[in-house]
């Protein structure tokens, strides 16, 4: 086993635990949030469930269909993961799987994923999301800077 798996299978565990906590409390708490619970000036606490993915898209589409899907990719992006050549892109992979994998236990639990971190500005609200998408996004985002970041350096 390369020595590059462990940070993110590590990673995949704590993403999907801090996810699952989360979700746990809001959803142990959900009369309190079920109005929101104000933060800051543009950021709530709500209590949603949502039967789509991103943005509400696919909404209605079966749960297990769905689940089936981010199996699928969580597959995909687990052999990625296995062939890491670094660390960086390790625990990128790890972060996304992780996510998934909370939305994918909740889909099983519920039918549906707890969202529940709402940013808004001048009565334009960003449709709300949880933690596993905050993982997914910011693996993501590091798969995709990171290689620009080694070609500067290389050059």
């Amino acid at each position: 086993m390369k020595i590059f798996i462990l940070p993110g299978l590590t990673t995949v565990l704590i993403a999907l635990f801090v996810d699952q906590v989360t979700k746990f409390f809001v959803m142990d708490n959900a009369s309190s949030f079920a109005t929101g619970i104000q933060i800051l000036p543009i950021f709530d606490l709500v209590y949603v469930q949502n039967d789509g993915v991103s943005f509400g898209m696919f909404g209605g589409m079966p749960w297990w269909g769905l689940s089936a899907l981010a199996l699928v990719i969580c597959t995909v992006l687990g052999v990625m993961l296995f062939r890491s050549d670094n660390h960086i892109e390790a625990v990128a992979l790890g972060a996304i799987i992780g996510g998934a994998l909370g939305n994918v236990v909740d889909r099983f639990r519920f039918q549906a994923v707890t969202d529940f971190l709402s940013f808004h500005i001048a009565g334009l609200y960003w449709p709300a999301f949880n933690l596993a998408d905050v993982f997914v996004v910011c693996g993501v985002g590091v798969l995709l800077l990171y290689p620009l970041r080694r070609a500067r350096f290389q050059a």
